[in-house]
C-alpha cells in the first residue's frame, strides 16, 4: 500500500491530505477514490494573541501573531494589511513551547504607524482574519460575539477584569498600563480619554489575549512626567468610562 501526502497552507493551519492508493490503481469505495483527511489540530482551544508594539523597533511597528499551532503562511494576512496602505518590510516564524508566533514589521509612508485609528483598524483586520480562517477562535475573542461561528461562552465582567496603573518611566513621561474587556474600538476610546485632558501619547503596546485586552501607553503632559494630581484624573476617568462603556462621552 502506498501513501500519497500533501501538505496545504494558507492562513490555516497545514492539513494533510492522505490517500491510499493499492499497486497501480486507487483502492475504491463505490466507484469512488479513498480519502482520509487527518486535521493537525488537536482539541484543545488555544488562545489567540495579537501584539502590536511601537517600542521594540526604531522605524517600524511590530505586529506579532500567535494561535497555538494553527497559523499558516498568513498570506491572507499580509495581503489585508496591504490592503490597509501599509508596508510588511519583514516577517519572521519562531516556535516557542510548541506555540507558533509569526512577527512583521509594518510601515506606513516609510515609518512606523503611529495612528491610533489606523493602530485599531490593524488590529481589528487581524482579528477578522482570525475569525475567518480559523472559525473556532470565536470563541475566544470578544468579536466572535457578533462575527464568530460561536460566541464565547463566557462573558468577563467588566468591572472585575478592569485594571488600571500608572507610574513614572523617568523624568519625561509616565507608563500607564490598561487591562480590560476586549471590544471593537477599544484603542480609540482609551486614547480619546488621554487626550481630552490634554495628555499625549508617545507610544502605545497593543496586546488582544482572547477575551482581554492588555494595552500600554507611555504618555507625557507638556514635555514631562504626569504629576500625581493628574495621575489620579487620568486614571480615575479611565476606570469611570471603560467600566460602563455604554456611558456617553459627556458623562465623565
Amino acid at each position: 500500500m502506498l501513501f500519497l501526502r500533501t501538505e496545504v497552507f494558507l492562513d490555516r493551519a497545514p492539513v494533510r491530505i492522505v490517500a491510499a492508493v493499492g499497486q497501480g490503481e486507487a483502492a475504491a469505495i463505490d466507484g469512488m477514490a479513498t480519502l482520509t483527511l487527518i486535521s493537525d489540530q488537536d482539541d484543545s482551544l488555544p488562545m489567540p494573541i495579537v501584539h502590536i508594539d511601537q517600542d521594540s523597533d526604531a522605524y517600524a511597528t511590530t505586529v506579532q501573531l500567535s494561535f497555538g499551532d494553527r497559523l499558516g503562511a498568513l498570506v491572507d494576512t499580509m495581503r489585508s494589511l496591504k490592503d490597509l496602505g501599509l508596508d510588511v518590510t519583514k516577517g519572521t516564524v519562531t516556535t516557542e513551547d510548541s506555540v507558533v508566533k509569526t512577527k512583521f514589521l509594518i510601515m506606513r509612508d516609510g515609518r512606523k504607524v503611529e495612528d491610533p485609528a489606523m493602530l485599531e483598524k490593524i488590529r481589528l483586520s487581524i482579528i477578522n482574519n482570525l475569525l475567518k480562517y480559523h472559525p473556532e477562535s470565536s470563541e475566544n475573542l470578544a468579536m466572535g460575539e457578533v462575527f464568530g461561528i460561536k460566541a464565547p461562552d463566557k462573558k468577563l465582567d467588566v468591572d472585575v477584569a478592569t485594571e488600571i496603573f500608572l507610574q513614572d518611566d523617568g523624568p519625561k513621561r509616565s507608563l500607564l498600563y490598561i487591562e480590560t474587556a476586549d471590544r471593537p474600538g477599544l484603542l480609540l476610546e482609551i486614547v480619546k480619554i488621554i487626550t481630552d485632558i490634554n495628555v499625549d501619547v508617545e507610544s502605545a503596546e497593543i496586546d488582544t489575549e482572547g477575551l482581554v485586552a492588555k494595552d500600554k501607553f507611555h504618555v507625557s503632559y507638556r514635555g514631562a512626567a504626569l504629576n500625581n494630581s493628574l495621575s489620579q484624573v487620568l486614571t480615575n476617568c479611565l476606570r469611570y468610562y471603560l467600566r460602563r462603556p455604554e456611558t456617553e462621552e459627556e458623562s465623565y
